[in-house]
């Protein structure tokens, strides 16, 4: 009995055993076969990980699947999976990266493909290793940072900001049913504060906006919208912020006061900047309003103002400028210079310069030579804008710095061509752009007459877009010794801008707005600046 009870009992242990012994990998093969079954219920689970979800879990998953590939590929030097299972880790890690954006998995993936050439070099997978570390070493190691989502109820209008440590490339676009608008910044991350946020409203046009966590390095800022009209996208800088303007559907209006003590909206980020100018009989000097950065230039300190403006109509003569049927920006930006001339001279205490006053061709170098020569304090040049793709449209203003996006430097070059400056010159431009002093102040201008348009034109232009105020290495910019800036003031390229441009009370409110920029700017340094003091 005790012999047959013995037996009865080894019997049951091997039949209890038998399950997990089979359970157990029995070499390379079932090792790296298991994984990657665990793999493919990874990559699902990663495929279809909903906005909004939490995704340390599964990034803990996809770390310990690629530590369980290493294992493997150590346990097994000799095996034929060996090179498969760190070509596996390599990939995974890489995924990681660009699904969760934390640098430490793409220094693994670097490392693991590094690893894999290095013991297998006859392997056929080393072949594929070229893109892949291309691509993840080109990669930022230090993502821009989200910091701020900010609100702002305007008189006719919604804005929401978003501040990031530096620029970043971004992509927007609107879609219905729901009504929303996306925003996708490109190798950004949030700051913890931001990490899936959803930030509720009930009192406005933007009802929520939500913070999706990065995807391919990619965070995305949702906003849900209701009873929005119009909305318009654009940059301003240091620091810098991505704002976006939504329009509210027009409601009726109770008429307003106008006169002198009604109140009257400001202009948000440059203080004491009034909505329209309102020329008026000389008062007391006022302090200055510190620059958009919240410090004060050295031209604020010393009390500077403005007298003298200098005009430039850009190209001219055998230049034309961007062309489109019965348009050319050469004689579309003069007849501009010259209505804003006119509206300039009613300024108290206000004189003008222009650069050319007919069709004929002044060199880019010369342009600002003219303005230095005068004394100026201010240089405005004019140019319209065009594009190969029919469909943009919008106004932007520059100040001079290097450029900082690829439509920028594309902008610059097709400006620039005329120049006859050659590699020679090289250094020279590149120090004056890295040593110019009036940065701040240029920024402050374009700033100021940038709002001035849209604020302006989108009267007539239900279809306007703030481009908004970028940087780019103008050389007519180059060697002013005053603020100065390049402003343009439609796309002749675009079919609807351009029928807008050809006629003379579209072309009469361009010359407006910018008056009213030049004032906006004025007023920001003094209340009233007499010519000659």
């Amino acid at each position: 009995m005790r012999t047959c009870g013995s037996g009865a009992a080894l019997v049951l242990m091997i039949g209890l055993a038998r399950p997990v012994l089979l359970a157990e990998p029995q070499g390379p093969r079932e090792s790296y076969e298991q994984t990657r079954e665990r793999e493919e219920a990874v990559r699902r689970d990663l495929d279809g990980l909903p906005a909004g979800a939490t995704p340390e879990p599964l990034l803990a998953r996809v770390r310990g699947l690629v530590a369980t590939y290493e294992t493997l590929s150590r346990r097994y030097p000799r095996s034929g999976y060996s090179d498969n299972a760190l070509w596996q880790a390599a990939t995974l890690s890489a995924d990681a990266f660009w699904q969760f954006a934390e640098d430490a998995d793409r220094q693994r993936a670097l490392r693991l493909f590094e690893a894999l050439a290095s013991r297998f070099p006859t392997s056929s997978l080393v072949r594929q290793i070229a893109s892949h570390k291309t691509r993840l070493a080109a990669a930022s190691p230090t993502t821009v940072r989200l910091k701020v989502i900010r609100r702002e109820i305007l008189p006719d209008a919604l804005r929401v900001t978003l501040e990031l440590d530096r620029e970043a490339v971004y992509r927007e676009e609107r879609l219905d049913r729901p009504a929303r608008v996306l925003v996708d910044l490109e190798n950004t991350r949030p700051v913890d504060t931001l990490k899936d946020a959803m930030l509720a409203f009930t009192d406005d046009v933007v009802r929520q906006i939500r913070v999706g966590r990065p995807a391919n390095t990619t965070t995305r800022v949702v906003l849900d919208l209701e009873g929005v009209g119009r909305h318009s996208v654009y940059q301003l800088y240091d620091p810098y912020r991505l704002v976006i303007d939504f329009e509210r559907v027009p409601q009726a209006r109770v008429p307003q006061a106008r006169g002198p003590e009604a109140a009257r909206p400001q202009e948000p980020n440059v203080p004491g900047a009034s909505w329209t100018p309102a020329p008026a009989a000389a008062v007391s000097p006022r302090p200055p309003s510190a620059n958009v950065t919240g410090g004060f230039s050295l031209s604020r300190q010393l009390g500077l103002g403005i007298s003298r403006v200098v005009l430039d109509a850009g190209h001219g003569g055998h230049d034309p400028g961007a062309r489109v049927t019965r348009l050319n920006e050469a004689d579309l930006v003069l007849d501009i210079a010259l209505r804003l001339e006119a509206l300039l001279l009613k300024q108290p205490g206000v004189e003008v310069l222009m650069t050319r006053r007919e069709n004929v061709y002044v060199p880019l170098e010369e342009r600002t030579a003219i303005a230095n020569r005068a004394g100026a304090d201010l240089f405005l040049s004019i140019h319209a804008n065009a594009s190969r793709n029919s469909n943009v449209r919008g106004i932007e203003t520059y100040f001079l710095n290097f450029a900082r996006n690829r439509e920028a430097e594309a902008i610059a070059a097709r400006e620039n061509a005329g120049s006859s400056r050659t590699m020679n010159n090289l250094p020279d431009i590149v120090k004056a752009i890295a040593l110019n002093n009036k940065i701040n102040e240029s920024r402050d201008f374009a700033s100021m007459v940038q709002m001035s348009m849209y604020e302006r034109l989108r009267r007539a232009n239900k279809e306007v877009r703030n481009l908004g105020v970028k940087q780019a290495p103008f050389m007519v910019l180059i060697g002013a010794t005053m603020p100065s800036i390049l402003a343009e003031i439609s796309f002749v390229t675009n079919r609807q801008e351009a029928s807008l441009l050809r006629a003379a009370p579209y072309r009469q409110q361009i010359a407006e707005a910018l008056l009213n920029g030049v004032v906006r700017y004025q007023r920001s340094l003094k209340a009233q600046t007499i010519a000659g003091q």
